[in-house]
């Protein structure tokens, strides 16, 4: 079993694994190859990296942190996978001083986009990696998760602070520097030169449903994967999902 599908790890992300797979096997058919180069930015200790090298592809993880790139390397070791794994240390806003430009066939950004200074020039740089006909996995905290949480705990002013600020806070606790809306990355895959291919809500209702209940109840752990993964396309739970994902596909 993959990690991702271990529970609540795959409660986190079945939907992005699932909408990712996919997306690279599209990639394998288009480039007719069976081993595709994957970049991921900011993939740390390769929770998507390690399973999409179990898949055969090569990627090459670039991370800020030298401990979660140790960490990748255990890991990839333990998968079997050590040589098909790359880490290198670095960050998506000095992207081509560690990896080449126009090199890979799928690049993943996932929960990068909420800690630059510039999400425009990061989506760029992700794009500017990618083949002629490459796909671009986006992964971001989304907006309104974070409002319908904040409310649901009772914090109704912070609420409103987050629903009203610029960069989607809720106050100078929030250890999230920027949340984005649907439209918001749709709009940053779009402008940097990309199809939007599709739009899925990620945690939707993961993060509210209490953890004894998924935990001790029969069934229960399988059930709201099954409606997290029904939901996930649906654009009304777009605006409730703890998290965004965006696939964009660059198109010869």
């Amino acid at each position: 079993m993959s990690d991702q599908l271990r529970p609540r790890a795959s409660l986190r992300t079945a939907v992005v694994w699932e909408v990712l797979k996919d997306a690279l096997d599209r990639q394998v058919k288009a480039a007719r190859r069976d081993a595709l180069d994957v970049l991921d930015t900011g993939g740390g200790t390769g929770n998507f990296a390690v399973p999409a090298a179990r898949l055969g592809h090569h990627v090459t993880v670039v991370d800020p942190s030298p401990n979660a790139l140790f960490a990748l390397e255990r890991r990839a070791a333990e998968a079997g996978v050590a040589d098909r794994v790359r880490g290198v240390q670095g960050d998506i806003l000095g992207l081509f001083d560690v990896v080449e430009r126009g090199g890979f066939d799928a690049v993943l950004c996932h929960g990068v986009l909420e800690y630059v200074d510039d999400p425009a020039e990061g989506v760029r740089n992700a794009v500017a990696a990618l083949r002629p006909s490459g796909a671009l996995s986006l992964l971001a905290a989304g907006l309104g998760g974070a409002v319908l949480a904040r409310a649901l705990a009772g914090h109704f002013t912070e609420a409103r602070q987050a629903l009203t600020d610029p960069a989607g806070r809720w106050g100078e606790g929030d250890p999230v520097p920027r949340r984005f809306t649907a439209e918001q990355l749709a709009e940053l895959v779009s402008g940097a030169g990309l199809e939007v291919g599709a739009v899925h809500g990620v945690r939707v209702f993961a993060d509210l449903v209490p953890g004894v209940l998924v935990d001790t109840e029969p069934g229960a752990m399988d059930a709201l994967l099954k409606l997290e993964a029904a939901v996930a396309e649906l654009p009304a739970f777009h605006s409730v999902a703890t998290q965004l994902h965006v696939l964009g596909e660059k198109r010869p």
